[in-house]
């Protein structure tokens, strides 16, 4: 007999082990039920990705570009098929953007200008969203293989 209530008791105990009751704001009693684990599908999403700002590097391809040796800046990819572009060229601060080919994820185009009117154009393309490399000729002639990211 003692058996039996013992079990008796177990049972009662933990069949409602899992229910709670709480009285709420208004006095009201709220029964908590504590949930199971989270359904497939359900995980929060990762939000999107962050800008990130990589180096560019220019190494001159013809001889108007000798002048100037390897050139250096920097691209801020703001991780959305835009990115906005800055180097120096002889003491001038060059400024634009990089955007990407409409139908192609990985091709790109970049416009930089200068406050003297000093411009340049650039083609690229990105092996990874923080690695690519191509080509920018200046207003000048100057042209430069350009490589992006480390």
């Amino acid at each position: 007999m003692k058996a039996s209530k013992f079990v008796v008791a177990a049972l009662v105990s933990s069949a409602l082990s899992g229910c709670y009751v709480v009285p709420g704001p208004d006095g009201q009693l709220w029964h908590v039920i504590p949930g199971g684990p989270p359904e497939p599908g359900t995980q929060p999403r990762p939000g999107p990705a962050m800008p990130t700002t990589l180096p560019v590097r220019l190494y001159p391809a013809n001889e108007q570009a000798t002048r100037t040796g390897v050139l250096t800046g920097s691209v801020m990819n703001m991780m959305t098929g835009k990115g906005r572009f800055q180097l120096s060229y002889e003491g001038e601060t060059l400024s634009g953007e990089a955007t990407r080919v409409d139908g192609d994820a990985r091709r790109g185009v970049a416009s930089a200008y200068g406050p003297s009117g000093t411009f340049m154009s650039c083609e690229y393309q990105m092996n990874s969203p923080r690695q690519g490399a191509g080509v920018c000729t200046l207003s000048n002639g100057a042209k430069y293989q350009v490589h992006i990211g480390s």
